[in-house]
């Protein structure tokens, strides 16, 4: 335990308090709009919550975690991170542009299938994504700076907005889920703002960084990451496209997902000390230390998968009619399938870790490759929807876990030796994909 605490790197603490707050003000947001709104109105918050948070993690957080690389491998040689600001915030435009075009394309059909015709909705997804586009690029700079005090404040802000906005919609009576996907807008502008001064302090000017410094590694990092959002996130958006007369499901689907994720949470804070531990071991050749620190990593999630399996097939199908107002339409049976894929989720993540610290990015992006393979595969067969979508998050987690780790067998028979300095591959350690 004292080895694993050498390995957090300053700061982690302030992350982690970040984390928390934000954990549970997606608990707060949830819950109090479940009480509001009607089951077709949570439904549809339901299916955005699910599209903002698949496609913003897995696109821009990636984009975050290069920029904490190229920033930090700068700040080493004593240079602003002025121009990796500049490259770094141009591609996250560059991407939102891509999506907002396909969006803006399929905006009556998308309008039509997933929001009952609501095209106000596919603004609002718009506006979501639009402010991850701007936080995430900042959230690059204050990590590679390793001003982690602020990176926890500003997802400490982020959250605790959330909570006193969704607090103030449900006090006020408000029973449209427009405002509640609005705050998903409006908070995390806002603690982008208030975090912004040591941002600017630090810009500074200085040659432009070479656009290949950011994008020889994003394209495997952004399939990588996206594919794991799909496994995660797919089922409710799944649960729309199938049965689109069940206005239960999808609402109730995640409302059971966010109480069995607890884990992901705690696996969030644990993942700033992780890949650099790994990354070092890696980059010294030491064998034994590596694959010590993957065994104790993949002890503790699975303890803490086994934990929350526990509590959450046991009081699960009761919370989320307590907590969340959810239709009685889940099982002690779907709590147990859904607790079961996420703790293979939690393998696939750790050993998904310890590819990167190989420098096995290829790996890691084929392994969520065939995860999501036969998460379709499964989504396909004729049983009934919510059985149908919680096979395919269990079927499609075993196979990335299981995947990785003959990947992982086959990559470190042998001393790993990764082909990127050790600086690189320790800056990317930067906790992301919070909500």
């Amino acid at each position: 335990m004292r080895r694993l605490l050498r390995l957090i790197p300053p700061g982690t603490l302030a992350v982690g308090a970040g984390l928390a707050v934000l954990g549970l003000a997606s608990y707060v947001h949830l819950a109090v709009a479940g009480h509001s709104l009607t089951q077709a109105d949570y439904n549809s918050l339901s299916v955005l919550w699910a599209i903002v948070f698949t496609l913003g993690i897995g696109v821009f957080m990636p984009v975050e975690q290069e920029m904490a690389r190229v920033v930090a491998a700068r700040r080493s040689e004593g240079l602003p991170p002025g121009p990796v600001l500049a490259r770094g915030a141009a591609i996250a435009a560059g991407m939102f542009a891509v999506m907002a075009v396909v969006l803006l394309a399929a905006y009556r059909v998308l309008a039509d299938k997933l929001f009952a015709g609501d095209g106000r909705m596919i603004w609002v997804l718009l506006g979501a994504l639009a402010a991850m586009a701007i936080a995430y690029p900042t959230r690059g700079v204050l990590s590679g700076l390793q001003l982690f005090p602020w990176y926890g404040s500003q997802l400490g802000i982020d959250g605790g907005l959330r909570i006193a906005m969704v607090a103030g919609l449900g006090l006020a009576g408000v029973t449209s889920p427009l405002w509640y996907g609005a705050v998903l807008v409006l908070a995390p502008l806002v603690g982008v703002l208030l975090t912004l001064p040591p941002v600017l302090r630090a810009i500074g000017g200085g040659t432009p960084v070479a656009w290949t410094a950011l994008l020889r590694g994003l394209g495997l990092l952004t399939a990588s990451s996206l594919l794991s959002q799909v496994v995660v996130n797919v089922g409710v958006i799944n649960v729309k496209l199938l049965d689109p007369s069940d206005v239960a499901t999808a609402g109730a689907l995640l409302s059971a997902l966010v109480l069995v994720r607890i884990p992901l949470f705690v696996f969030a804070s644990l993942q700033a000390s992780l890949l650099p531990g790994l990354a070092t071991s890696a980059a010294t050749g030491d064998l034994r230390g590596f694959h010590s620190l993957l065994r104790r990593a993949l002890g503790i999630v699975t303890a803490l998968g086994v934990l929350g399996a526990l509590g959450a097939v046991a009081l699960g199908p009761w919370l989320v009619g307590i907590l969340f107002d959810a239709s009685d339409v889940l099982g002690y049976g779907d709590f147990a399938w859904l607790s079961v894929s996420t703790l293979a989720y939690l393998w696939a993540m750790v050993l998904g870790q310890a590819l990167l610290a190989l420098d096995r990015h290829r790996s890691q992006a084929f392994g969520w490759t065939i995860g999501v393979a036969a998460l379709v595969a499964v989504t396909l067969t004729p049983v009934s929807v919510a059985l149908r979508v919680e096979l395919a998050y269990a079927v499609g987690s075993v196979a990335v876990a299981a995947t990785m780790a003959l990947l992982l067998r086959n990559h470190s028979r042998t001393a790993p030796t990764p082909t990127r300095p050790l600086d690189d591959a320790v800056a990317t350690g930067v906790p992301g994909g919070t909500r």
